[in-house]
């Protein structure tokens, strides 16, 4: 007996489902360019300067390098502009918004005169790591169909799973997949009661389908919406010893909220098609918090040379999930069928441990006019971990992130001139693509400046960053593996106050 009940008709917690892959992975793994205004005037390049609230996500032991007690606030404004490509039919797209990207203080203590511990540092940050909003739409002829998506789902599923029994409603059948076959059947039951594919035997056990869609040219329209961001509370502690040098510690909670919509729209008008028209909308909705740590160090070689070196540890993740799907069909007598479930997919709780990341330093400092500094950062990508680890699904797409994504290597240059009370800042970034075939997602180039004005007890600081990029998505993980080349270019506009406490 295949009913189940559903609590208030709509919700249902998915005892088997799985909808985590590679991509959401190297999500909630990857970072932006955050901070306040000075960090991301000189591209991050901080982590053997120290005196900068941000300078604290990189090398902890930066907040023992302040003279004096001091807090930070940071508003930015975020522009993304893309070019998308979709089998030679372009289209652009632009977003922008505003966001309260960072604060924080850190409050330093002097200790007695003759101990060599010279001060310790409390300090408290807040900053957003990345920034989730997004939309695009991809349109163009392709010629692989959606059938294709279902098909891969449905053969080997048994064909009585798939039919309603007498009384059975499409929601009790859908939910009744869900807690027993898995996310995978549940597409299936999509697509043949949606009429996309049929069976080749009119048998129960009837394992192989087919396609109501002929070959041919399918005109495709993929949107997607997306909102959200990752952020990160620091606890920090730093302390001095002697003159040459500092160490520090960051306990790390994070939290990640992530919504996104997909729309997507099929015609045609191709010889044998029964079905011509299909429109295809998922829902996710995605929350969770983490822990991570950091310990960093920043030495004095001498008057003119630091060096600084970090380790942040992985990301445990505790992450929760919900989808809702929608099918809509016509054929070629105008005849509609729309499969709705009307059922909210919760999914169990799992793990994400993302990967740890290495950063080595160096700054060159001229006197009181200016500074150089550089940081390079190692982060594997292929050690992120979906968990539990013996779960079957989980282990194919750990499989797959071991062998699709990669160890990435990050450089920041920056540099501050000093005339007067301003300060004139620029910086550079490179980082590698997290995947191995550099191409679903590129490589990144950024540049930044910024100036600054310090009125003594009060700092001002404006930047400016843009950076660019590639990546060409998949329209779905598996049958329509179409892509989707994107241009991206992203520019943000950053003011920071900094004030005694």
């Amino acid at each position: 007996m295949k009913k189940i009940f559903l609590a208030l008709g709509l919700l249902f917690i998915a005892g088997n489902a799985q909808s985590q892959n590679i991509t959401d992975a190297y999500r909630y793994s990857s970072e932006e360019l955050n901070g306040t205004a000075r960090f991301r005037a000189m591209s991050g390049a901080f982590g053997a300067l120290g005196g900068d609230l941000s300078a604290i996500t990189v090398n902890p032991a930066s907040s023992a390098v302040f003279l004096n007690s001091i807090g930070t606030i940071t508003l930015a404004h975020r522009s993304t502009s893309k070019e998308v490509d979709y089998f030679g039919t372009n289209t652009s797209n632009d977003n922008s918004d505003f966001n309260f990207n960072q604060a924080g203080g850190v409050l330093i203590f002097d200790t007695r005169n003759d101990s060599p511990w010279r001060k310790f540092s409390l300090g408290l940050n807040y900053e957003q790591t990345n920034n989730f909003d997004d939309a695009y739409v991809a349109a163009g002829v392709s010629q692989t169909s959606i059938d294709q998506y279902f098909l891969n789902y449905a053969n080997g599923v048994p064909l009585n799973l798939l039919q309603t029994q007498e009384g059975e409603t499409i929601s009790e059948l859908y939910s009744f997949l869900g807690e027993n076959q898995g996310y995978g059947a549940q597409q299936a039951f999509l697509g043949y009661q949606g009429f996309v594919i049929d069976q080749v035997d009119d048998s129960p056990d009837n394992t192989s389908y087919n396609s109501f869609i002929g070959s041919g040219n399918f005109n495709q329209e993929y949107r997607t919406v997306s909102t959200g961001l990752n952020g990160k509370f620091s606890f920090n502690f730093g302390t001095q010893y002697k003159d040459f040098l500092y160490l520090g510690a960051n306990l790390n909670t994070h939290f990640l909220n992530y919504d996104r919509s997909t729309r997507f729209r099929e015609t045609n008008d191709n010889a044998g098609s029964a079905t011509n028209e299909v429109r295809f909308n998922n829902n996710l909705s995605t929350v969770g918090d983490g822990f991570s740590f950091q310990l960093g160090a920043i030495a004095k070689v001498s008057e003119r040379f630091r060096v600084g070196a970090s380790y942040h540890s992985p990301t445990w993740f505790n992450i929760t999930e919900e989808a809702t799907q929608y099918l809509e069909t016509n054929n070629n007598a105008n005849e509609r069928v729309i499969v709705d479930p009307n059922v909210i997919n919760v999914y169990p709780d799992y793990t994400l441990k993302t990967p740890g990341k290495l950063t080595g330093s160096l700054a060159v400092l001229f006197g009181t006019k200016g500074l150089i500094s550089f940081d390079y950062s190692y982060k594997d990508y292929s050690a992120t971990e979906f968990r539990p680890t013996n779960d079957p699904e989980f282990q194919f797409q750990n499989e797959l992130i071991s062998a699709e994504l990669q160890p990435v290597s990050t450089f920041r240059l920056g540099g501050e001139y000093r005339i007067s009370n301003w300060s004139l800042r620029g910086g550079y970034r490179f980082e590698q693509s997290p995947y191995a075939n550099e191409t679903t997602v590129g490589d990144l180039t950024g540049y930044s400046g910024g100036i600054g004005y310090d009125f003594g007890t009060m700092k001002i600081d404006l930047a400016y960053t843009n950076a660019q990029y590639e990546e060409n998505p998949r329209l779905f993980e598996n049958g329509l593996t179409n892509t989707a080349n994107i241009n991206r270019d992203l520019s943000n506009i950053i003011l920071s106050l900094s004030f005694g406490l």
